[in-house]
């Protein structure tokens, strides 16, 4: 199971990080991504990284914003989210993917957490 956590409310400018802890097996060996998908939209990739952590990958929209880390020992993930926008609000979810390099695709995921709300002000 994953768990994302530290979704809020913050102002457009400000910065949130999202933790994703896993339960119940280890994804240490698993690709990670964080997915968002806003009121009436389609979701979307956001970042992606490698089961080592040394790639990663992330959509224009949020690149040099958004840094995705992961801590294999402590078996989270996160995404440091800066200078945050008002079109960055939408509920984030964090997902895994035990055979693919850097998957960026939503089909290649195996595994979902619930979301995180996010919601930037302006």
């Amino acid at each position: 199971q994953l768990q994302a956590s530290g979704g809020g409310l913050v102002q457009a400018g400000g910065s949130l990080r999202l933790s994703c802890a896993a339960s119940g097996r280890t994804f240490s060996r698993s690709a990670m991504g964080w997915f968002r998908q806003a009121p009436g939209k389609e979701r979307e990739f956001v970042a992606a990284i490698s089961w080592s952590g040394s790639s990663s990958y992330y959509a224009d929209s949020v690149k040099g914003r958004f840094t995705i880390s992961r801590d294999n020992a402590k078996n989270t993930v996160y995404l440091q989210m800066n200078r945050l926008k008002p079109e960055d609000t939408a509920v984030y979810y964090c997902a895994a993917d035990p055979s693919s390099w850097l998957p960026y695709e939503e089909y290649e995921y195996d595994y979902w957490g619930q979301g995180t709300q996010v919601t930037v002000s302006s």
